[in-house]
């Protein structure tokens, strides 16, 4: 029996994406979540990191109307900052964003509630019938805001939709124990198993993902593992074997590979960061399909994207 859920549970997302054919099968609405505690270089969602709303400054929109600085109560505008933003003064109000007619400002980041979440998805329910689909949770980190997280999740449950996490299984045993319950699917993401190179590349050794990750699979009934694969990175044989093994330790039968991409990158400018892959390459096919050999070799299922 699923206890009643809690419609007035806030969190803060900063998108929601229907109807697509990821993360998950068939078609699904995924809600992205904000804030992370990993720091990966190669973040395609530099957005979803922060836990606070911030504000985005799109250069190549802006006319110089100075509106912004006008109306900025706390004096945030900056206009000698790459970003536009001095963010330790922004309190999120969002009057820059009201009068800025060409659309140099945006907003990233929205407080909402279980309620407003579950109307949009249910906007869906008919195709996630025919399609075997349902919700997934993504971010960011869902797994960083648990009690808004379960709330939606057993809203889903409720009525028989499909549920899956995207996570990298940084967080609290108790977050874990807090959504498992009702999570259909965990798309698990391993980026690398040597843990002084996961430090440099995400800014966090991986012992506690590895510990939680061996949990989840005691919890959860369908656990696929996904590895970002970073050219220069991740992408040799020994990472790959390595992750096999692990896979194999904790019984997960099936393993996905996510090529590296540069999509977003312009976003590190709009929110004033510096973006420190540029000079990685993407992932040729050739050796994705060797990669993928290697796991498809070892008995494990695998394919190329998520």
């Amino acid at each position: 029996m699923i206890k009643e859920v809690n419609w007035e549970e806030k969190g803060t997302i900063f998108n929601i994406q229907r109807f697509s054919l990821h993360d998950g099968s068939g078609i699904r609405t995924i809600i992205f979540f904000k804030g992370c505690t990993l720091r990966c270089k190669w973040c395609s969602n530099p957005e979803s990191q922060n836990y606070k709303k911030q504000i985005m400054f799109i250069n190549k929109n802006c006319i110089q109307c100075n509106r912004c600085v006008e109306v900025c109560p706390t004096g945030a505008i900056d206009l000698q900052l790459k970003s536009r933003i001095a963010f330790e003064k922004c309190n999120q109000c969002g009057k820059c964003i009201e009068v800025c007619n060409a659309e140099a400002l945006e907003m990233s980041g929205k407080n909402v509630t279980v309620k407003e979440v579950f109307d949009i998805i249910m906007k869906d329910s008919v195709y996630y019938r025919r399609s075997g689909g349902g919700v997934t949770l993504s971010g960011g980190e869902a797994l960083l805001q648990p009690e808004f997280a379960r709330e939606i999740l057993k809203a889903c449950k409720q009525i028989g939709l499909n549920t899956a996490i995207e996570t990298a299984a940084f967080v609290t045993k108790e977050s874990l124990q807090q959504v498992l319950p009702y999570t259909d699917l965990v798309l698990l993401d391993i980026k690398i198993m040597n843990s002084t190179l996961h430090r440099r590349f995400t800014g966090q050794n991986n012992d506690k993902i590895l510990k939680n990750a061996e949990y989840i699979t005691q919890c959860c009934n369908r656990v696929i593992i996904r590895i970002p694969v970073i050219t220069g990175v991740n992408d040799t044989e020994k990472n790959i074997l390595d992750t096999v093994k692990f896979a194999k330790k904790i019984h997960v039968n099936e393993i996905h590979l996510l090529p590296y991409h540069r999509l977003g990158t312009n976003k590190y400018e709009y929110l004033g960061y510096i973006y420190e892959m540029q000079n990685i390459d993407i992932p040729l096919n050739k050796n994705l399909n060797k990669l993928k050999n290697i796991i498809s070799n070892s008995g494990l299922k695998c394919k190329i994207g998520g």
